[in-house]
């Protein structure tokens, strides 16, 4: 009887050893805001999967002035944050080994906030997730949206 317990022991506490190694939640606690796209998050580099926002030089054009819509982006996903926890679920990790996760505060997307309000573009070639999003910020010409611009991935390959 005493050498089942000792085994129950240690298949519990195997499972729990497994369980917290293998769980893909991150909470913030040390957050560094890179761009409108990615974040460092506990010395951890986090790409928001499904969405490409504009490059930290890019620039647009709205009534024939120019706007710099690549630091717009990370300014209103730093707003947006505020002093706020993050929660990411991490999806993998991309081509640079970055981790590919959706990213939330308060229980709302921060991807699905930025393309929604015209920030971010889905990014169609890995995702159809924020299709809607985008659909929506285009139909009502909010952000990028109300400008003359060129997709993130356009302008990299020029740039």
């Amino acid at each position: 009887m005493y050498l089942n317990k000792i085994n129950l022991f240690l298949v519990i506490s195997i499972c729990l050893i497994f369980f917290f190694l293998t769980y893909y939640d991150v909470k913030s606690s040390e957050l560094k805001i890179i761009d409108g796209d990615t974040i460092h998050l506990n010395g951890e580099k986090i790409r928001f999967s499904g969405i490409d926002t504009p490059e930290i030089k890019q620039t647009c054009i709205k009534n024939n002035e120019v706007i710099k819509c690549g630091i717009q982006a990370k300014e209103l996903l730093v707003k947006m944050i505020g002093n706020k926890k993050i929660n990411c679920v991490r999806e993998g990790k991309d081509q640079y080994k970055r981790t590919l996760a959706e990213c939330f505060v308060n229980d709302i997307s921060l991807s699905s906030y930025l393309v929604k309000s015209g920030y971010a573009f889905a990014y169609r070639k890995y995702s159809k997730k924020f299709i809607v999003d985008e659909d929506f910020a285009r139909s009502n010409n909010l952000g990028l949206w109300s400008m003359k611009f060129d997709y993130p991935w356009d302008w990299r390959k020029k740039n």
